[in-house]
């Protein structure tokens, strides 16, 4: 059995970080890839119209948080298949997939109940007729293009715990190419097709997402690194076993991605109060914020995968270095971007939209997003090095103490003056955005803390066999 030990080379910083660069930067490009959809739809159907660019995001909001939520219970796969393969348990990863793929033509019934009928969520922005009718629209759409969504989903968290995430990125560059056209095509309408607005780059998305399932699981068959896992050379019925293990580790993420997805999508619900120059406003720093994420969290996927790994092959100690290295590397490149978009701020609204009111509106709320990001690339990080622990129940609670209690709730009171103290400069849009900043900040220090502990369990037990 291998081991290893508390020095040597899993404790040098530039090695580990070449290491988690290397699968770093094809789940960055990938994933900045995907975040072009939303920042591709944003500008264009704001040129389109005010009220469709407010239902796209009313309507992303929505969706993004089904979608989280149900995707995040397949992400469970992700580190029980790098810790099978560290292991180099290769016929049960193949049964995993087999069991995942299960439960989600399951999750799937779920989400289109939502999407389909998405009146009582929108119910909570009071939004007008008209923006609730573009909306309905948009969700509508999407709702058909949730099998495929949650197929490639587990295509990738198969395709990342292996260490090829650039089988993925292909995919996703590929489905970017594609995205202008049919965006292009269906918002301005064109060869037949009427001027859709925003429901157009919904039926675009759609056409795309099913695309990359069908290739993705195409890949399972023909990829020669998939071969010994034989994932799909027999049929299978759902396993209650493997399905209860993966629930267990599945729920509590897909809770966790939900609490921090819906901390956001319920700003956007509750500042939709405000108006919809406000909530173009909201937009267009939460798709900012959006795009920076991107950074610590294709960081949080590689280090999970090296980390879950080393934990598979019995190393603790190197996935502990790991673990450190990699919340480091994503805190310091957080610190650089968010100088960057300081400095870059009016420049970068503008590229965004020619309106000068959601420019006004966006601007304080962009330079939230300054501080707020270095709090969210700490907690995002932290949050996929636990998991790869195979640890979910406990940062989940974290998650819903600070960013429902302390963002949502905080944000409700500073936004609306509940008490009637606030201070102006504290109301409307930029309250929520000041107390979702502090929820991550609490997030952050809360979940590291806890890594400290979590992480030197393995090595302990690897003390005591010894």
């Amino acid at each position: 059995m291998a081991t290893d030990g508390p020095g040597g080379a899993p404790g040098d910083l530039l090695a580990d970080a070449r290491k988690i660069a290397s699968l770093a930067w094809p789940v960055l490009i990938g994933q900045l890839a995907i975040i072009a959809f939303g920042v591709i739809d944003t500008a264009m159907v704001g040129r389109f119209s005010a009220t469709d660019l407010a239902a796209l995001g009313l309507g992303s909001s929505v969706y993004i948080s089904v979608y989280i939520g149900l995707t995040g219970i397949l992400t469970a796969l992700q580190p029980i298949t790098a810790q099978l393969y560290g292991a180099r348990r290769y016929a049960e990863i193949g049964e995993e997939v087999r069991q995942s793929l299960w439960l989600a033509s399951v999750l799937t019934l779920v989400g289109f109940a939502i999407l389909f009928f998405p009146g009582p969520l929108l119910q909570i922005a009071h939004a007008p007729d008209a923006l609730r009718e573009r909306t309905e629209a948009y969700l509508r759409i999407l709702s058909f293009g949730l099998p495929a969504s949650l197929a490639f989903r587990v295509y990738s968290s198969v395709t990342n715990a292996v260490g090829k995430p650039r089988l993925v990125m292909i995919l996703q560059i590929g489905a970017l190419l594609l995205k202008f056209p049919l965006n292009t095509w269906f918002i301005f309408g064109g060869l037949g097709v009427p001027a859709l607005g925003g429901p157009g780059c919904a039926l675009a998305s759609i056409i795309i997402n099913w695309l990359l399932a069908i290739v993705g699981m195409a890949l399972l068959t023909r990829v020669e690194v998939f071969s010994p896992f034989a994932i799909f050379s027999r049929f299978c019925w759902p396993v209650w076993q493997r399905q209860a293990a993966q629930l267990r580790l599945g729920i509590p993420m897909g809770l966790s991605y939900l609490i921090e997805v819906t901390s956001y999508t319920f700003m956007a619900l509750f500042i939709a109060r405000f108006g919809t120059t406000t909530l173009a406003g909201h937009q267009i720093a939460g798709n900012l914020g959006a795009v920076l994420y991107m950074t610590p969290l294709s960081i949080g996927i590689a280090t999970s995968t090296l980390v879950a790994q080393a934990l598979g092959a019995h190393r603790p100690h190197a996935a502990r270095t790991l673990s450190r290295h990699g919340i480091l590397m994503a805190v310091g490149i957080a610190a650089i971007y968010g100088t960057i978009v300081l400095v870059l701020r009016p420049w970068i609204i503008e590229g965004y939209t020619p309106n000068p009111q959601v420019a006004a509106a966006a601007m304080p709320l962009v330079l939230i997003v300054v501080c707020y990001h270095l709090f969210d690339a700490l907690q995002i990080t932290t949050a996929f090095v636990l998991r790869a622990y195979k640890v979910a129940v406990v940062p989940t609670v974290i998650y819903a103490v600070a960013l429902w209690g302390v963002g949502l709730g905080g944000g409700y009171a500073l936004g609306f003056d509940v008490g009637g103290l606030t201070p102006d400069w504290l109301t409307g849009a930029r309250g929520f955005w000041v107390a979702n900043a502090a929820s991550l900040a609490i997030a952050g220090v809360g979940l590291a803390l806890y890594w400290r502990t979590i992480s030197r369990r393995p090595i302990r037990d690897l003390a005591r066999e010894s």
